[in-house]
């Protein structure tokens, strides 16, 4: 009985997602990822709390660009539905979003040190701010891409170790 269908990644995204449909309620669910997840091979890579489930890349592994697996499950008609997000370290989401954070911050006060460079008839040097933002945010999602491809290997292989924990238990 295998309820787990051959789903993709969609690398179209920042943080890419993909969502199953189980057949067992949702507390049943994660009590059997839970089992599953208590295994030698998987118990220092991964953990779990209430709905939720983790899958980490073995420290050995570990790079920059080093994906986590997080899955969550909830209640559906039927079943249960299972969301799983690959998404950055925490450390390096974190930055991410500082940087980015910043840069429209510059942007903003760029757009408002030109606005008030223009009304007081000085050169509106200020307004430069707005396309290096925009280029660094690009660059930004740029590196993005570039470390989810870096870490296709890893997000297949703990995609496989979700998929592998599911087929054990379903």
């Amino acid at each position: 009985m295998n309820d787990v269908p051959d789903v993709g990644i969609d690398a179209a995204r920042l943080r890419p997602k993909f969502d199953l449909e189980l057949s067992v309620p949702a507390d049943e669910a994660i009590r059997r990822i839970q089992q599953g997840l208590d295994t030698p091979e998987l118990r220092h890579t991964t953990m779990s709390a209430g709905r939720h489930a983790e899958f980490h890349v073995d420290a050995v592994d570990k790079k920059v660009w080093s994906p986590r697996l997080t899955v969550q499950v909830e209640d559906a008609p039927g079943g249960s539905s299972l969301s799983g997000r690959f998404a950055p370290r925490a450390d390096v989401w974190t930055g991410f979003m500082f940087i980015y954070f910043l840069v429209v911050f510059i942007i903003l006060f760029g757009a408002t040190l030109g606005f008030v460079q223009q009304v007081s008839d000085e050169t509106p040097w200020g307004y430069w701010a707005i396309p290096a933002g925009l280029a660094v945010i690009a660059a930004i999602h740029g590196l993005s891409y570039l470390g989810q491809r870096l870490a296709e290997d890893q997000m297949r292989e703990l995609r496989g170790q979700l998929d592998t924990v599911l087929t054990r238990q379903f």
